[in-house]
């Protein structure tokens, strides 16, 4: 591991200061990702600024009536929220089905969304990788890709994004704030991640040096009726080969509202707007759930390796919304 400097912060415009204009430093938060890619030589930082003692680490009542969630509240913290739990139960979830209870012990709400991407030819320094050294290639695409993306990728990235928890916080139109030199600003999740296209190292619309401040869930009663599904290789401690967050208000018989987000299959959290609007208004069956989740799979482009995504995702799709709304009819 390279050599790097370590300053403390203590409050939000102090760890702001000491990043600015600094492209070499990096905050650091509970470490579970970027020092295990410290180790490896692929994150190079000169300087980290540890910013675990900022006072972002509660989860209280928004102005709207929703949720605000501090950006160094611990996933088990979040997950363990009685608020969390009992309005968005997605939410709570999606982060218990993330890691082990060591990290998530660790890790933080922010620096769960800022996680890199866990394709293995990003984490070996020896391998071309375009997200690592723009220009390089993306050998992924013909070599081992079965965990990779078929939805919103391109011919220079394939990789996708490996958070449980910004699944969830995508289903239910979270808003993420941060803090720059200049001030603080706020983007919704759904624009916080930029798409692959042709700059993959490109990962996210935060301006630079900002840190994240936290996150606000918006008030909506559909969010109660929640849940999320993870499939993956084993029964703990995994990273996902297909989920789903979703939400479902049901009146006579119809779908009066619903919020739908797809893990492990884009760059992104990936929100499913059209499958909500094929749903939006029609009867809440199964047949009409696997004609939403078709007209969302139409875009996808599967390599060889990864088609079957396609028919897990549109399987997954049918059963937790199918399961949502025999509650929603008790």
């Amino acid at each position: 591991m390279r050599e790097f400097g370590y300053q403390r912060a203590y409050d939000v415009s102090g760890a702001v200061a000491l990043l600015d204009g600094d492209g070499e430093a990096r905050f650091l938060g509970g470490g579970t990702n970027l020092v295990d890619l410290m180790k490896t030589g692929v994150e190079r930082p000169a300087r980290l600024v540890d910013v675990t003692e900022l006072p972002l680490n509660r989860v209280e009542p928004a102005e709207d009536g929703g949720l605000r969630i501090g950006a160094t509240v611990t996933n088990s913290d979040l997950a363990a929220d009685p608020e969390v739990r009992r309005r968005y139960p997605a939410l709570a979830q999606a982060v218990l089905a993330g890691a082990s209870g060591q990290l998530r012990n660790m890790a933080t709400v922010g620096g769960n969304l800022l996680q890199r991407t866990r394709c293995g030819y990003f984490t070996d320094i020896n391998s071309p990788c375009n997200k690592r050294v723009p220009g390089s290639g993306c050998p992924a695409i013909e070599g081992e890709h079965h965990h990779h993306a078929v939805l919103g990728a391109s011919d220079h990235c394939v990789a996708t994004h490996p958070s449980d928890m910004g699944v969830a916080l995508a289903a239910f139109d979270a808003l993420v704030g941060y803090e720059t030199a200049a001030g603080p600003g706020e983007l919704p999740l759904a624009d916080l991640y930029l798409p692959v296209g042709e700059t993959p190292h490109l990962e996210t619309a935060l301006p630079p040096g900002a840190l994240i401040t936290g996150v606000t869930l918006p008030a909506t009663a559909t969010a109660a009726n929640s849940r999320y599904r993870k499939v993956r290789e084993r029964a703990s401690y995994a990273f996902a080969i297909g989920s789903v967050a979703a939400a479902l208000d049901v009146r006579d018989g119809r779908v009066h509202d619903v919020r739908l987000a797809f893990g492990a299959v884009a760059s992104r959290p990936w929100r499913a707007r059209t499958a909500e609007r094929v749903l939006t208004g029609a009867p809440a069956d199964a047949g009409n759930f696997a004609a939403a989740a078709d007209a969302e799979l139409a875009a996808a482009r599967p390599l060889p390796h990864n088609g079957y995504k396609v028919t897990l995702m549109r399987n997954l799709v049918v059963a937790v919304l199918s399961e949502l709304a025999e509650e929603a009819a008790r």
